[in-house]
């Protein structure tokens, strides 16, 4: 589903002597500047009605016009997912992720991921770069989402996460009992002997820091409430490992299952059938961005942590020993 765009605007004498792109992009500040540039390439971005440089300079008074048709940015198959939805209006939409769902096609996964879902749900999506998807959360991680259903809606929220303006907060399970809580400030990269893996590289990796707090310490596990100030990939999961509390069931990140000393049968049964890594993105704040208003979302843990609080609750209470085997 193909859309039009139309708009002008009339440069102001305090933009004399800027460079046509630098003024298009703060006059049409929905756009990001790169497809702006992109835009007076291709001559659908006018000055005057006239195809102009991008570094040619303006004196002020001119008229800027842009009309052009969005081409389809996807080109994925829609189909017929459920989904979770939390909240929807024309610009945005909320998804409580379930676990067991990749978000984005990739080798492996060409269908019945979120992208699908979310075309089938939403076809304006598709003249929205992925779809509308600025963030990701793992395979197998739950919780909240923010899709972009507008071009517009897209490059403001992709400034969000930039800026770190955007809020995001998660509750896990991790293994060992912490005595409080903390950050971790670590460069996150690709691990250099196992492509499928992150690791903290300090001399490679991208900044990444992540704050964590207690919500309630168990015999030999600790449920925690996370809060990412930069997101890279398996953030969480290589930050947690890394300061030795790796998560509950991470099949990357936590090594083999090791059975806690004295623990309860219903906890060990428990534990070997926890089969992803015990995390949830449990709440988003962000600003509108159509608005500007700041909007917040939180949803309850998915059922499989719930029972397994519920287990590590009677474990506690049952005296298991505090330390592994």
């Amino acid at each position: 589903m193909a859309e039009r765009i139309v708009k002008e605007a009339q440069v102001a004498l305090d933009f004399s002597g800027q460079r046509f792109d630098q003024i298009a992009t703060e006059l049409f500040s929905d756009y990001s500047r790169s497809r702006i540039q992109s835009w007076i390439k291709d001559g659908v971005l006018l000055v005057d009605g006239k195809q102009t440089k991008p570094k040619e300079k303006l004196f002020g008074g001119e008229k800027i016009t842009l009309s052009v048709e969005l081409e389809e940015q996807v080109v994925h198959d829609a189909q017929e997912i459920p989904l979770n939805i939390v909240y929807e209006d024309d610009d945005i939409l909320i998804i409580n992720k379930p676990a067991g769902i990749v978000v984005h096609p990739a080798a492996g996964h060409h269908d019945g991921t979120l992208l699908n879902a979310i075309l089938h749900h939403a076809p304006e999506t598709a003249t929205v770069p992925r779809a509308g998807i600025v963030h990701r959360l793992d395979k197998e991680t739950t919780g909240l989402m923010v899709v972009a259903k507008t071009l517009q809606a897209q490059t403001d929220l992709v400034a969000q996460l930039q800026d770190r303006s955007m809020g995001r907060e998660y509750e896990a399970i991790a293994i060992g009992a912490m005595t409080g809580g903390g950050a971790v400030d670590e460069p996150i990269g690709r691990h250099p002997h196992n492509r499928q893996k992150m690791a903290v590289e300090p001399v490679n990796g991208k900044e990444a820091i992540t704050h964590y707090r207690l919500v309630k310490r168990y015999n030999n596990h600790t449920h925690i409430r996370l809060k990412l100030e930069t997101g890279r990939t398996h953030q969480i999961r290589v930050h947690m490992a890394f300061i030795q509390y790796p998560l509950v069931g991470d099949p990357q990140y936590a090594g083999r299952l090791k059975m806690p000393k004295g623990c309860s049968p219903e906890l060990q049964d428990a534990l070997r059938g926890f089969r992803r890594q015990a995390l949830h993105a449990k709440k988003l704040e962000l600003a509108h961005p159509a608005t500007g208003q700041w909007m917040e979302w939180e949803v309850d843990l998915p059922e499989d942590m719930l029972e397994l609080i519920e287990v590590l609750e009677a474990d506690l209470h049952n005296g298991g020993e505090n330390h592994y085997m």
